[in-house]
C-alpha cells in the first residue's frame, strides 16, 4: 500500500485541484471506476471517493452498516436498489489545496496481487502519466444518448389537469409530476468546470459528480436534506415545497407565497410528522416555515432536529430514509395512489432525478440529499429533468413555466 501512496504522492506533485480532479474523473471514467466528487452546503471543502471493487453491487440503505463512501438511489427504490461508491479512495481538500495532502486509501483490499490492489496500481500509473503531459486533457466521450423522453407543453398541461381532476375526485391530495428535456452541450464542455462554477453558484446545496458504469454521469446542485446525522448524533431532515423565481429580492422576509404555495409546503411537513409517528418518535424540534434561496429560487422551508442519544434510537437515519423516500415533494399524498398516478403518466424513468444521494460515514457523518437540479450528461448531450407540486388549485401553465424556471438552473451552468 505505501508503494501506491508513494505513486499517488509523486503524480500529484505541483497539481492544481481543478487539474487534478480533470485528471481523476478522466481516468475512473475510462476505467470503469464508480466515483463521486461533490461539496455539502456550506462548506468550501471538496470530497472525492472512487470504488475499486469488481463489480458495483445494489445494496440496502442501511446508513448505521455501510462502510465510508457515497450512496446513490434511484426515484424508484423497493429496498435493496441503491447503489454504494465505497471510499477506497478518499480525498479531501479545496480549489486551492496542496494537491499531496488529504487523501487516504481505505483498507478493503490491502492484500498485494488482489484485483483491488491491481485496479489500484494501474489507476494511479495511468493518473500519473496523464498529468505528466503538458498538453491538455483528452475530451471525456460520453456513451450516446439511449432515447428521448420529450413531453410537449401541451401533453404536460394535459396531464395536469388530469391530476386536478383526479384530486378532486379523492384519489390523492398532491401528485408531483416531472419531466425532462435534452440539450446540445456546449462544444468546449468541461465537466470539472462546469462543477466548479456549480460549487459557486450555489454554496448553500449539495453539489455532486456521479459517474458510475450503472448510472451514467450526473452531475448537479440540491438544497434539500431528506435525512443527515451529524458526529454528535443528531438527526435532521427538512421540507421543502412550494417555488417562485427570486427576481431581484435581497430580503427573503419580504417574499410573498400564495395559498397554493403554503399548502403544498405543509404537506410536505405533515408527510415529515406522519412518518416519526409511525415510529413513536415524538421528541422533535420544529422550526419554520422560512423562506429560503436556492440560486435564481425560492423556497419554503422546514426544518427538524432529533437528538438520537436522547430517545435511544440508534438506527433512526436509515429508518427514516426508508420511511420518507419518495418524500411528498418528489411523489405526493398519499405516496402509493400518487406514485401509481405517476408512474401511469409520467411515461419514462426518473432514474436519479427525485431520487437520493449523498456522503455517508464521512468523518463520523452522512448527509442524504433529494437529488433535485440536476442533469444527465449524455455525448453532445445533456438531460434536464424537473417537476411540479400538483394540488387542487393548481393552474397547468403555470406548473410548465415552474418547471421551465428549475430546469434553467442547471441550462445557466452550461454557458
Amino acid at each position: 500500500m505505501k508503494e501506491i501512496e508513494s505513486l499517488l504522492s509523486r503524480a500529484m506533485t505541483g497539481i492544481t485541484a481543478e487539474k487534478l480532479l480533470s485528471a481523476v474523473f478522466h481516468v475512473a471514467y475510462q476505467q470503469y471506476l464508480p466515483i463521486a466528487v461533490w461539496k455539502l452546503p456550506e462548506s468550501k471543502h471538496i470530497r472525492l471517493a472512487i470504488d475499486f471493487s469488481s463489480v458495483l453491487q445494489p445494496v440496502k440503505a442501511d446508513l448505521e452498516e455501510l462502510g465510508s463512501g457515497f450512496l446513490i438511489s434511484p426515484f424508484i427504490n423497493r429496498g435493496a436498489e441503491a447503489w454504494f461508491i465505497q471510499a477506497d479512495l478518499y480525498w479531501q481538500g479545496n480549489w486551492e489545496s496542496d494537491m499531496t495532502k488529504n487523501f487516504s486509501f481505505s483498507h478493503r483490499a490491502e492484500q498485494y496481487f488482489s484485483e483491488e490492489f491491481q485496479k489500484k496500481a494501474i489507476f494511479i500509473q495511468s493518473l500519473e502519466k496523464l498529468l505528466a503531459q503538458s498538453i491538455s486533457l483528452p475530451k471525456l466521450s460520453f456513451k450516446s444518448i439511449p432515447h428521448s423522453f420529450f413531453m410537449s407543453e401541451i401533453d404536460f398541461e394535459n396531464t395536469v389537469n388530469e391530476a386536478v381532476i383526479a384530486i378532486q375526485q379523492g384519489q390523492f391530495r398532491k401528485v408531483v409530476l416531472s419531466r425532462s428535456k435534452e440539450v446540445a452541450l456546449p462544444t468546449d464542455f468541461d465537466l470539472i468546470a462546469t462543477f466548479k462554477k456549480i460549487c459557486h453558484t450555489y454554496p448553500h446545496a449539495l453539489v455532486s459528480l456521479v459517474s458510475t458504469p450503472q448510472t451514467g454521469t450526473w452531475v448537479g446542485a440540491t438544497p434539500e436534506t431528506l435525512v443527515s446525522v451529524d458526529k454528535h448524533k443528531i438527526f435532521r431532515t427538512i421540507a421543502l415545497a412550494g417555488t417562485q423565481a427570486r427576481g431581484n429580492l435581497t430580503n427573503l422576509s419580504e417574499a410573498l407565497w400564495t395559498q397554493k404555495e403554503i399548502e403544498e409546503q405543509a404537506l410536505v411537513s405533515r408527510y415529515i410528522i406522519n412518518c416519526l409517528k409511525k415510529i413513536r418518535v415524538r421528541e422533535f424540534e420544529e422550526v419554520g416555515p422560512k423562506t429560503v434561496a436556492s440560486g435564481n429560487l425560492l423556497h419554503l422551508r422546514t426544518d427538524f432536529e432529533i437528538n438520537i442519544n436522547e430517545i435511544n434510537f440508534p438506527q433512526l437515519g436509515s429508518v427514516m430514509l426508508e420511511l420518507l423516500h419518495p418524500t411528498s415533494a418528489v411523489c405526493g399524498m398519499p405516496k402509493d395512489a400518487a406514485l401509481d398516478f405517476i408512474l401511469e403518466k409520467e411515461k419514462y424513468n426518473r432514474e436519479l432525478y427525485s431520487g437520493y444521494l449523498g456522503q455517508v460515514n464521512i468523518e463520523e457523518e452522512s448527509a442524504i440529499f433529494v437529488n433535485l437540479r440536476c442533469m444527465q450528461l449524455f455525448d453532445k448531450k445533456a438531460r434536464l429533468y424537473a417537476g411540479a407540486g400538483i394540488t387542487q388549485d393548481s393552474h397547468a401553465e403555470k406548473e410548465w413555466k415552474e418547471t421551465e424556471m428549475k430546469m434553467e438552473a442547471m441550462l445557466k451552468m452550461l454557458y
